[in-house]
């Protein structure tokens, strides 16, 4: 695959992640997908792991916006080769269950082929990410989901 048809894809992966079209977003990926999203070693983040398919990647989204409101999404630099893509930026969250504040910087390596994205792999502070999750069990609403003693 050409470099421009990767950059197209990413960049309308990025375009639909901004605006919230998650459908479309996800609609960009492969039938068969390997994606991986490492989890905190305190498995704090039920999103996170190893997915294989366009309805596993539906429900990373799912679960990621369950526990999490985007505060700031910034992609500082797209840089792509042949089926290759690496998307670098910063992201602010928070969590919906405790007011708690994620921020870390990102990447993803992403692989295109035949327009779809075939390969995920994200890299981000999963420590952060596990401390920020200290204490909750569930999204909000859901039974037992509380913010942490204290």
């Amino acid at each position: 695959m050409s470099t421009e048809s990767t950059r197209a894809t990413i960049d309308a992966y990025l375009a639909k992640t901004r605006a919230r079209d998650l459908d479309g977003a996800v609609a960009l990926f492969s039938e068969d997908v390997d994606w991986d999203a490492p989890a905190p070693a305190s498995g704090a983040a039920p999103w996170s792991g190893r997915r294989s398919s366009r309805a596993e990647v539906a429900e990373f989204f799912r679960l990621l916006h369950a526990y999490l409101e985007r505060r700031d999404f910034t992609v500082t630099h797209a840089v792509v080769e042949g089926d290759h893509g690496v998307i670098i930026g910063r992201l602010t969250d928070t969590v919906k269950a405790t007011g708690a504040t994620l921020a870390t910087p990102f990447a993803a390596h992403v692989t295109v082929r035949d327009g779809q994205i075939v390969g995920y792999s994200l890299f981000e502070d999963t420590h952060a990410l596990a401390k920020a999750l200290d204490g909750v069990t569930g999204p909000p609403g859901a039974d037992g989901a509380t913010a942490p003693a204290g």
